[in-house]
């Protein structure tokens, strides 16, 4: 790993992805911070040439198989989006009246930027992606099952196709989830 975190280096490859927010603070069992990230997917999806071949969001991170074409670059894609999902969640954070975690979360988010001389105030999301380059079919593989069954291995669903907030529907169930998926 370099100062700058773990680099992405062949910009256009399949890569499996995942990032966490600090302190592994579990904000996406609420719908409303959950709706934020996947809107923000599509958006890329639509706008800036991300491909998304198998998602996954659990209450505290994200595990995603993306690619990209040129010009686009994965690592900018990866930045504007943790940037974006950062400031829309924090906004929505800090202007409910129902969240009773409100207070005790942006604490932690506000120490946790304090700690960190790359942001101004708050850090969401953990610095690093952990990109893995999917270069050959074993490591692909063994990253979409990972993925698909972090939420059996949480407890939270019995079969990948029931959890919503992945592909798994896409993938196990036949049908077509929250996402549009770029089968591989």
């Amino acid at each position: 790993m370099s100062e700058r975190g773990y680099l992405i280096k062949n910009q256009q490859a399949v890569h499996f992805i995942t990032f966490a927010v600090v302190q592994w603070v579990d904000i996406f069992t609420r719908k409303v911070y959950a709706d934020i990230v996947i809107n923000s997917l599509e958006f890329c999806q639509k706008n800036k040439g991300l491909k998304i071949h198998a998602w996954c969001l659990m209450s505290n991170h994200i595990h995603l198989i993306i690619s990209t074409e040129e010009p686009n670059k994965l690592s900018d894609l990866l930045r504007d989006f943790k940037k974006f999902t950062s400031v829309k969640i924090l906004e929505e954070l800090n202007n409910s009246n129902i969240e009773s975690r409100k207070n005790w979360m942006l604490w932690i988010f506000k120490k946790a930027g304090e700690n960190n001389n790359r942001n101004k105030e708050f850090q969401f999301w953990q610095q690093n992606n952990h990109p893995i380059e999917l270069d050959n079919v074993k490591i692909f593989d063994s990253k979409m099952a990972y993925l698909h069954q972090n939420p059996i291995r949480a407890g939270f669903v019995r079969e990948e196709k029931d959890y919503l907030l992945s592909s798994g529907l896409d993938y196990y169930g036949n049908e077509q989830g929250l996402l549009k998926i770029d089968f591989l």
